[in-house]
């Protein structure tokens, strides 16, 4: 999978993509991820990229120039599955959203700031709008390392053990299942003791309870019915 970030503030996302399963993604070349400063692609001496919005108002708006010249740019060398702007009113990015972008071969993210885009980017270019919560950020820069996260660590290979992915919280619109490891016994907390017993069924079993009870009593709304 190839991944291009257009971004303002490329130095925000060095770390993510610098450690852990990220990391270790790119490294194995399952995964590319470019980032583009968006300035690099802005006209005159001050690579301009903002401007005051038609009707006026508070706030700046993200040129239309700079931004198709970024995406034209890079689709002369790559065809794209998906054109995708982080947005607080686009679609929220979930885990079978993440399941189907996982399959995709090549992505545009287009980090928003300041009042946003210029609407016309949006109608010309863009082919999802995704949102990461119901809250606003300075910049998309954090809300693409957020999406990339979840969707790279789907691909095959990323994860040493590739079915951790499939038990997942929300895989199966359920939280994940209480966890535990050693000891058995801490301070008078003991692990259930079917996790002890050996019996893969009721194991099986007492994992898709816990999941489910756990999902009722703090994310109801995962459930067509919380009864």
């Amino acid at each position: 999978m190839q991944i291009d970030i257009i971004t303002l503030l490329p130095e925000l996302l060095d770390s993510p993509f610098r450690h852990s399963i990220l990391k270790r993604a790119i490294d194995k070349k399952v995964v590319t991820v470019n980032l583009h400063n968006l300035r690099d692609y802005a006209a005159g001496k001050h690579q301009q990229v903002d401007d005051y919005p038609y009707g006026g108002g508070a706030g700046m708006v993200m040129m239309i120039e700079p931004v198709a010249n970024c995406i034209e740019s890079l689709r002369e060398k790559t065809t794209y599955d998906e054109v995708i702007y982080l947005s607080p009113d686009g679609q929220l990015l979930d885990q079978p959203m993440a399941n189907q972008l996982s399959l995709k071969q090549n992505l545009i993210v287009l980090c928003g700031h300041y009042k946003g885009i210029d609407e016309r980017i949006r109608e010309a270019f863009v082919s999802l709008e995704i949102s990461i919560g119901n809250y606003v950020l300075t910049g998309g820069e954090l809300a693409a390392a957020v999406l990339v996260d979840s969707v790279v660590r789907l691909i095959p290979g990323v994860i040493s053990d590739e079915t951790s992915a499939l038990f997942d919280s929300f895989q199966d619109n359920l939280l994940a299942p209480a966890v535990y490891t050693r000891p058995a016994e801490f301070r008078g907390q003991k692990v259930p003791d079917v996790l002890l017993s050996g019996h893969q069924e009721q194991i099986d079993q007492w994992r898709y309870d816990s999941a489910l009870e756990r999902t009722r009593q703090r994310r109801p709304d995962l459930l067509e019915d919380p009864e």
